[in-house]
């Protein structure tokens, strides 16, 4: 079933990511971490369907997304991100793997921590903390950590940031490996949640096995 939401506002939250806020429409459900096919309502838009995760939960009345721009691409995202309050995008019924499966590290790449985000807010809503879970979130820069500040004043959560194009950061640096998980995951125990660009969601298992995390608390989703 196709949907038509209209948008009530938007707003920077990097110097590329947008957090917009639309109608929600009655009938329309779905679980944290899932996300919709999204296109624009527009003439010559209308057919170029892209994937985002909602950010909002199931029990509030809005629908909240936070979007990367690509202007690069000039295509579906450069668009969004230059969208009006009243602008209108259709999306179709709500789908995706990952979900709250427990306790664990959450492994994210650039735009792919956004399904991260309701899970984790559901789970602070449930239990009034975090505690026992990581989020390890990579990006180019600094200036390309999404919602950094709200992460960081999540009660429990312990953050990991690391940068790969920024040598003069203070945060770790490099790419997520097996080195930077180690003292991290607890095959024991964790569930390992990964989702980001394709070549980090196809690496990542292979390195979780490699710690010793059962293929069964491995939840992956790819998100370009």
């Amino acid at each position: 079933m196709t949907h038509q939401l209209t948008l009530h506002a938007i707003e920077p939250v990097t110097h590329d990511t947008h957090h917009l806020i639309f109608d929600k429409p009655k009938g329309l459900s779905f679980t944290p971490g899932q996300a919709v096919d999204l296109a624009l309502d527009r003439d010559g838009w209308r057919e170029a369907k892209r994937p985002f995760t909602f950010t909002s939960l199931p029990s509030e009345d809005q629908l909240h997304f936070v979007i990367k721009s690509y202007p690069d691409h000039d295509g579906v995202t450069e668009q969004i991100g230059q969208m009006r309050a009243g602008d209108t995008v259709l999306v179709d019924d709500p789908w995706g793997a990952i979900e709250d499966k427990g306790d664990g590290v959450f492994i994210a790449g650039g735009a792919g921590v956004t399904p991260f985000i309701a899970i984790l807010r559901q789970k602070l809503r449930d239990k009034g903390t975090l505690k026992g879970n990581t989020l390890v979130f990579s990006n180019k820069s600094e200036k390309d950590i999404i919602l950094r500040d709200h992460f960081e004043a999540m009660a429990g959560l312990c953050c990991i940031w690391t940068v790969t194009d920024e040598p003069d950061s203070t945060l770790a640096r490099g790419q997520i490996d097996a080195q930077m998980l180690k003292d991290v995951v607890d095959p024991s125990r964790d569930v390992c949640y990964i989702c980001g660009p394709d070549p980090m969601v196809e690496e990542m298992p292979r390195v979780l096995d490699g710690l010793g995390v059962p293929e069964g608390r491995i939840v992956t989703e790819e998100f370009d």
